[in-house]
């Protein structure tokens, strides 16, 4: 079989050098694994962008880059996770996601058959959301220089006329809403990191939330000031931000703040606190008050929804704090988090 009609030996090769080079065997990587894995008709053209035409409304653009480790963990690997995260920026905004660029960094030495997984996972994924990755780039790195694999994606969507989602929407007395249990992708990562071990596998929340967000806009419109991802730093950085933002305070409830006994048990541990440990498929919404119960309710009969629940409110504060009032009856400010909690989680 002459060179050119070799394919890639999936089960037992690895990624070499001559892979990122710009020759043969750099065509038969982008062809033999990741066309077959994102395919669709703007990747088929083999440019070096993608043109697209563009529909109504907003568009919006975010841009993100994953060095997760391990590359694999329950519930997910780098691939889905890079697809969710990039969708869930979007989807913060109150629009719906529409296209994806993915940029591969790949150490020398890297399996075949572990990248032809992730980039599986990552097109799975992405036809799942109903988004598409339309442009791509691919490097290979010396060995000890990538950790195995980087993701670097972009992604863009379009936002309705006339909705807008901003910290500076809030007021004082809207409500506090989550959409689920708190921690599950933190302590995944970190479950499979430190080979420990729990009665009921701890799995991570990596999920796409653009149709939630949907239902959550059906239910509430205007009413909804504003949403985020409490990704790194967890709920209390995204708190913390948005009070500094907007210029008001938060007062949690902690009894209201749902966490899995696992997740609770393994925080307490390894000395971490759940409100501060990464989410990747939960979000946190600023409501208001008229239209709480109505979101809450959307919330709950949706499948990513069915843990949500209403856990604090704004109030007015020069401070910006964040306070907890504590199940012992006591208070507690929740600060911004000093330092590196749990690195390299997503």
């Amino acid at each position: 079989m002459k060179a050119h009609q070799r394919k890639l030996d999936i089960r037992n090769g690895c990624v070499d050098l001559s892979h990122g080079s710009g020759g043969r065997a750099m065509s038969q990587l982008i062809s033999g694994l990741f066309h077959e894995a994102f395919g669709n008709e703007w990747l088929a053209c083999g440019n070096d962008q993608s043109a697209f035409d563009v529909g109504a409304g907003r568009m919006v653009m975010t841009t993100d880059g994953y060095v997760v480790s391990p590359l694999f963990f329950p519930g997910g690997n780098i691939g889905s996770l890079a697809v969710h995260g990039t969708v869930n920026d979007i989807a913060m905004a109150g629009a719906r996601p529409l296209y994806l660029s993915a940029s591969f960094i790949i150490e020398e030495g890297f399996r075949f058959s572990d990248l032809k997984m992730i980039a599986d996972s990552m097109g799975e994924a992405a036809r799942a959301a109903g988004v598409y990755i339309i442009t791509g780039d691919t490097k290979v790195v010396e060995r000890g220089k990538a950790d195995g694999l980087f993701i670097s994606t972009a992604g863009i969507g379009v936002v309705p006329a006339g909705l807008d989602l901003s910290a500076g929407n809030a007021r004082v007395g809207d409500r506090v809403l989550i959409s689920g249990t708190l921690g599950d992708h933190g302590v995944a990562i970190m479950s499979k990191r430190q080979n420990l071990a729990f009665e009921t596998e701890i799995v991570s929340d990596s999920a796409s939330l653009h149709d939630f967000v949907a239902s959550m806009l059906a239910a509430g419109g205007k009413g909804i000031r504003l949403m985020r991802d409490p990704t790194r730093g967890g709920l209390a950085a995204t708190l913390n931000e948005i009070a500094q933002q907007s210029g008001l305070g938060f007062r949690l409830q902690e009894a209201a703040i749902p966490v899995k006994p696992g997740v609770a048990a393994a925080c307490e541990l390894l000395g971490l606190d759940p409100l501060y440990v990464a989410n990747e498929g939960k979000l946190a919404a600023i409501v208001a008050p008229e239209v709480a119960a109505a979101v809450l309710a959307a919330m709950r009969v949706h499948p990513l929804g069915r843990d949500a629940a209403e856990i604090g409110e704004a109030v007015a504060d020069d401070h910006h704090f964040v306070q907890m009032a504590t199940s012992f009856g006591g208070a507690r400010i929740v600060d911004w988090l000093s330092g590196e909690q749990l690195p390299r989680i997503c």
